[in-house]
């Protein structure tokens, strides 16, 4: 049994998102050399929304890929058959300044990962981390730029994001064990 509490509600996850969209414009002044990644798969449709976000801010359009990171993961030699997700890429990531995009930060491995994996695309300038919830419990001294909402949790409990794209609605629930 589980017991669920709301986090975030779509009002609240558009205000974030466009906070945070702002945030990364205040500190990027050369907008010309910003693209955004979202990580497969929690931060691809966020990465999407920032990109529009920064559209209109900015006044023309922002480079928006994605990145699959469960080829680089630490711990790909446990898992009989890794996830694989596409990456898709269509800009060159040298001397650009990155902005990676993920839904939740808790340990840190998946950051790690797609630092790894970004190493496959160029060399980036610069790259900030944004997350839609920041949980705490780091392995790695990872720390994002841009942080919607902390968290703080237990180690059993889990954040379950749920994004209009996939699943008809945004709401974020943190889910405690019972």
């Amino acid at each position: 049994m589980s017991d669920k509490t709301v986090i975030l509600t779509a009002a609240a996850t558009h205000r974030v998102l466009t906070r945070i969209a702002h945030e990364i414009a205040e500190r990027n002044e050369n907008s010309q050399g910003v693209v955004v990644v979202g990580v497969q798969r929690g931060g691809v449709h966020l990465a999407q929304r920032l990109g529009r976000i920064l559209a209109g801010i900015w006044g023309h359009e922002v480079s928006v890929g994605t990145l699959d990171v469960s080829m680089h993961r630490d711990d790909v030699g446990q898992q009989i058959a890794p996830a694989v997700h596409p990456t898709e890429m269509p800009f060159d990531v040298t001397g650009k300044t990155v902005v990676l995009v993920d839904d939740v930060l808790f340990r840190g491995r998946t950051t790690r990962a797609a630092m790894d994996a970004l190493n496959d695309f160029g060399r980036p300038a610069r790259i900030q981390l944004a997350v839609l919830i920041d949980r705490g419990h780091r392995d790695l001294p990872i720390k994002a730029d841009f942080v919607g909402k902390n968290v703080p949790t237990a180690i059993n409990e889990r954040i379950d994001v749920r994004l209009k794209e996939t699943s008809g609605e945004d709401v974020v629930f943190l889910e405690k064990s019972g």
